[in-house]
């Protein structure tokens, strides 16, 4: 006669409960795990290895066997297989160590037209030289084998990650200038808001140019959604250009205006434009404060001379240190005008897309929004 089975106590905390009734209605987890984790969840709440396995239409020593490694090992270590001994591997250690560290080595180095491996490249290679190196193992690499190693070691040499080197000795001082204007402006606004009148002694303006708008137009007509029928507009593929305009635009800290130029080129004398734009919109003994980049039009001597025969303390100029444009609030100006105007747009030719540009602010100056620094601004002296 068989022997009686007697019940297993199986205990499950919250957490355990929480984890497993989530496996338990997975649709991306392993089936084999679904299947455990739902064998447990029914056993906790009927401890029956029959009643479960005429539930889950399994045998009872499948069950059995599962409650039996999860009241020993814990409940999620259950769900899955226990690793099997195996053969041994055919792929050396050493032979790994070898193929990751050429990994990481570009392939362009090694005499070969491509700039960085395919794992189908780097197999060929390994193929091709391993043997030659005292790794017979590798004399028949699989590119799929490569994958496998490669992502064990975790390294992708057919990828590439930018980064930014700070070429820029001075950027912390020129960040800290820039963190010091801005500090000005808070203590304007507040000035301003106490006051309740905006000061007209100073202007501070954070000025870029955004180059390279394309004027993009259409081949045909678009044509426009129909309700249930087309839910967008299409567009035809083609197009075609005529040329670009370069956007001149700088937005007063203090109320929020933009002011904006649209040129062809972006040279000396278009930015001397925008400085005469800014003249005439301020009064006469208004300081007008910049924040700008590097640019060569910014310092050139054309711009020198011009500033020059300015009145003094009429312009001030606060440049942002190389590759700091991220601290120039006009580019959140820019990025708005490029997913909102920008995005998606065609014009019939620069006129018009210089028109439209100028539009677009004159639209965003109906109701001004004041940019406010706060990163760092607590570190500013």
């Amino acid at each position: 006669m068989a022997a009686w089975r007697r019940a297993i106590e199986l205990s499950l905390g919250d957490v355990d409960l929480q984890r497993l009734k989530s496996i338990a209605q997975s649709r991306t987890d392993p089936a084999r795990r679904v299947e455990r984790a739902r064998i447990l969840l029914r056993y906790w709440k009927d401890p029956s290895f029959y009643a479960v396995s005429q539930a889950l239409g399994l045998h009872h020593q499948t069950v059995q066997r599962c409650v039996e490694r999860a009241a020993v090992e814990g409940p999620m270590a259950a769900l899955d297989d226990r690793p099997h001994p195996g053969k041994e591997p055919a792929i050396t250690m050493e032979a790994k160590a070898w193929l990751t560290a050429l990994a990481c080595r570009k392939a362009k180095d090694l005499g070969y037209p491509h700039e960085l491996w395919t794992t189908r490249l780097l197999a060929r290679h390994a193929r091709e030289h391993g043997p030659a190196e005292g790794h017979a193992c590798l004399g028949k690499l699989a590119q799929g084998t490569v994958c496998k190693i490669l992502d064990q070691e975790e390294v992708k040499p057919h990828k590439v990650r930018y980064y930014l080197e700070r070429r820029d000795p001075e950027f912390a001082e020129k960040m800290a200038e820039v963190l010091c204007v801005y500090r000005k402006v808070k203590l304007l606004k507040e000035d301003a808001v106490a006051k309740k009148k905006p000061s007209e002694a100073v202007a501070v303006i954070s000025y870029d140019e955004k180059p390279g708008i394309q004027a993009i137009a259409t081949t045909a007509p678009d044509l426009p959604p129909e309700p249930g029928i087309y839910a967008t507009f299409a567009r035809d593929h083609e197009y075609k250009r005529h040329g670009t305009v370069t956007l001149l635009a700088g937005i007063d800290l203090l109320t929020g205006k933009v002011h904006a130029l649209v040129k062809d080129r972006h040279r000396s004398r278009e930015f001397i434009d925008f400085l005469k734009l800014l003249d005439a919109a301020y009064p006469a003994d208004t300081a007008i404060h910049l924040i700008l980049d590097n640019h060569s039009a910014h310092i050139s001597k054309e711009t020198r001379s011009w500033l020059s025969d300015q009145p003094a303390g009429r312009f001030k100029f606060t440049f942002t240190p190389k590759h700091g444009s991220w601290l120039n609030l006009v580019e959140g100006f820019f990025s708005k005008l490029a997913r909102s105007v920008l995005r998606h747009i065609r014009v019939s030719s620069k006129q018009e897309l210089k028109e439209r540009l100028m539009a677009a602010v004159d639209f965003f100056n109906q109701d001004p929004v004041v940019h406010t620094w706060t990163y760092k601004l607590d570190r500013a002296a």
